[in-house]
């Protein structure tokens, strides 16, 4: 395991991607809680300071419009053209003094929001042109840890930084991480050729934008392991919303606990994130997803129990599943995504992962007001279970034969052995000329089977039987 991380670091151009990508996510986690903190203060309003969350949230149901952006342009050019341009446009919260100047930040923050999901298109179809395949599983692992690991740190020093020196610290702070990003990938070198700026002399945004889509539709693998993400994120949201309920009645702690049960997640996606690499080299993606959606499954029934060290245990092992899905998917699309539609098809696949959390969000906030906190926690974890199951049906190639047998037992219906000789003849009926043709069994001979042949003279509809 980690040999893995070892050779992600020796990499120059894993190295510098990664670092871009701690950087930039950095500064984006300190900046969405100071975001809030900065409302609050201006106007007094705790909506107005909430909806600091969806501007950055709302960008991501337009992925697959965004997604065709990534595919149009060289992939490095353009995520150091963002990170700059997204760094001048954190400098515009500079001049927010009053309440009137609020909708300012909100635009920079649909901004930011827009940004997050371009780069994140693009910087997955880079690593393709720019990572060995060998290492993606365990940089997929590592950028997994990096932002986890980011969305623990960086917001206590944004609201920090906020308590010592102001919003617009924080803002020049995000800024300058930005601006690091940017240099980063100016390192990053790419190794196979990138796409053509047009995709097509006569195409358009829309059918750029259904066309990533519509292939990860024709996809099985990943597009059940994208719907399988996308249950999973909504199973956390649900169990999220229930965290201070559980805090208040079932372990009677103060609302401050919730950092350490943070903490605690935050040591299972780290451990997970180094360990992934090792496992997608000896299993499939599917198998992983699976497995790590299983031990997130308990992780969340854990919460469900008054004692204190099995909810520690159960946000361990929520840190170490949760991520497992949402690296399967990301890798299992760098190896099956042409690199021409892989902007599109990362776009959509975050978009239906993690477009569904918001919703999820909304319906465990009212589920907590009306129900019993266990309730939600048990329709959490039902709810990861069930992506299990659905994963596991598909890592089964032979379920679905074993199920027919089944049903056909149950119903009286000997199956038909392929070794079973088979003859049809030709019976005369009222569905065309060439008439019906029927199957019927004979007990097996010990003989070779008949070889059965088209017979030129009553058609393709019926065959004749040699010996």
């Amino acid at each position: 395991m980690a040999w893995g991380v070892v050779r992600v670091l020796r990499n120059r151009d894993a190295a510098f991607y990664l670092g871009g990508v701690v950087v930039s996510g950095f500064g984006d986690s300190a900046m969405s809680l100071a975001a809030g903190i900065w409302v609050k203060a201006l106007s007094g309003s705790d909506s107005l300071a909430a909806f600091t969350g969806f501007c950055v949230w709302f960008p991501t149901l337009t992925g697959p419009l965004i997604g065709a952006v990534a595919d149009r342009f060289p992939r490095r050019r353009l995520l150091v053209g963002t990170n700059l341009a997204l760094a001048a446009a954190l400098t515009t919260p500079l001049v927010l003094h009053s309440s009137r100047q609020i909708w300012l930040l909100f635009a920079v923050l649909i901004l930011v929001g827009t940004g997050a999901v371009l780069t994140e298109s693009a910087e997955t179809a880079l690593m393709t042109s720019a990572v060995p395949d060998e290492l993606r599983g365990d940089l997929n692992g590592l950028v997994r840890t990096a932002v986890e690991s980011m969305k623990l740190l960086a917001p206590l020093a944004g609201a920090g930084l906020f308590s010592a020196l102001g919003g617009s610290a924080v803002a020049l702070l995000d800024s300058i991480t930005f601006l690091f990003a940017a240099a980063a990938f100016v390192c990053v070198r790419v190794r196979r050729r990138e796409p053509a700026p047009k995709l097509r002399q006569n195409g358009s945004w829309r059918k750029d934008a259904v066309a990533g889509g519509r292939f990860l539709w024709r996809q099985r693998l990943l597009r059940k392991l994208v719907v399988a993400g996308g249950t999973a994120m909504a199973a956390s949201s649900l169990s999220s919303t229930a965290t201070f309920a559980l805090l208040d009645t079932g372990l009677h702690r103060p609302p401050t606990f919730a950092g350490a049960l943070l903490w605690a997640q935050g040591l299972g996606s780290v451990l997970i994130g180094i360990a992934a690499g090792a496992f997608l080299r000896r299993i499939p993606e599917r198998v992983f997803a699976a497995a790590g959606l299983s031990v997130f499954a308990i992780g969340i029934l854990a919460r469900t129990t008054p004692w204190l060290p099995v909810v520690l245990i159960g946000h361990v092992a929520i840190g170490l599943g949760l991520p497992c899905p949402l690296v399967a998917s990301v890798t299992a699309l760098q190896r099956q995504t042409p690199n021409e539609l892989l902007g599109r098809v990362t776009a959509t696949a975050n978009t239906l992962m993690f477009a569904p959390t918001g919703l999820a969000l909304l319906l465990g906030t009212g589920m907590v007001a009306l129900l019993d906190y266990r309730v939600q926690l048990c329709v959490a974890g039902v709810l990861a279970l069930a992506a299990t199951v659905f994963l596991a049906r598909m890592s089964c190639p032979d379920f679905r034969r074993v199920r027919d047998r089944v049903i056909k037992r149950s119903v009286g219906l000997a199956p038909v052995s392929p070794s079973t000789p088979v003859r049809t003849r030709r019976v005369a009926g009222s569905r065309g000329r060439s008439g019906v043709v029927h199957r019927c069994t004979t007990r097996p001979t010990g003989r070779r089977p008949a070889r059965l042949r088209r017979s030129p003279a009553t058609g393709p509809d019926a065959r004749s039987v040699r010996p």
